[in-house]
């Protein structure tokens, strides 16, 4: 819970900063104020426990902000679900976050972002053993930082490369932790509303 409070804590103070500095700021006329995106892509899960891995399927939604500088906060929304069971365990999860895109020239978007929410461990087979315990399933809070690259093609559709790195707390695990790496490559749709360029 006090872990909760504290990023809670420094997003509403972050979010505060950037709209004071923003709003006395001149946004390129090229940007739109808003973007709205949508993507999906294939993941590769690692878990974290005994080599396990997975390959899933990522969908997420950004909503850009107006710009300030050479940077661009952005409301994120993701959710990734596994469509090929790993041998081990396999991994869903569901979660939010800001994400920071640097805007350098008209095709290459690089991005940090750090995402939280919630996630689901499912065991396979008869359950994962550990101290004389057999876990089925665990829930728990996931923090996920990353970063990423959106490579546009057109004014609409991008090519995504990202990469998270994600903590999952109350595990079957001498820490309680475990430390999964998930990968994705997709597609990234922009919404444009305005009639007009998008960038």
């Amino acid at each position: 819970m006090k872990q909760n409070r504290v990023v809670v804590t420094i997003a509403l103070s972050l979010a505060a900063l950037y709209f004071s500095i923003a709003a006395q700021a001149q946004n390129p006329t090229a940007v739109q104020r808003l973007q709205l995106s949508a993507f999906g892509g294939l993941s590769a899960v690692y878990t974290g426990l005994d080599l396990g891995k997975n390959g899933s399927l990522t969908l997420g939604a950004d909503l850009a902000l107006p710009p300030f500088r050479f940077v661009r906060p952005t409301a994120e929304v993701r959710a990734t679900y596994p469509v090929h069971d790993g041998q081990v365990a396999s991994e869903k999860s569901v979660l939010a976050g800001l994400r920071v895109d640097v805007l350098l020239g008209r095709r290459f978007h690089p991005y940090v972002d750090f995402l939280f929410g919630r996630g689901e461990m499912d065991y396979s087979g008869n359950g994962y053993v550990y101290t004389n315990f057999v876990y089925d399933v665990t829930t728990t809070n996931v923090y996920s930082p990353g970063v990423g690259l959106d490579y546009d093609l057109s004014e609409h559709f991008a090519v995504k490369v990202d990469g998270q790195l994600q903590q999952w707390s109350s595990e079957p695990t001498a820490s309680g932790k475990i430390e999964s790496k998930v990968g994705t490559l997709g597609v990234v749709y922009r919404f444009n509303f305005n009639r007009g360029p998008i960038r």
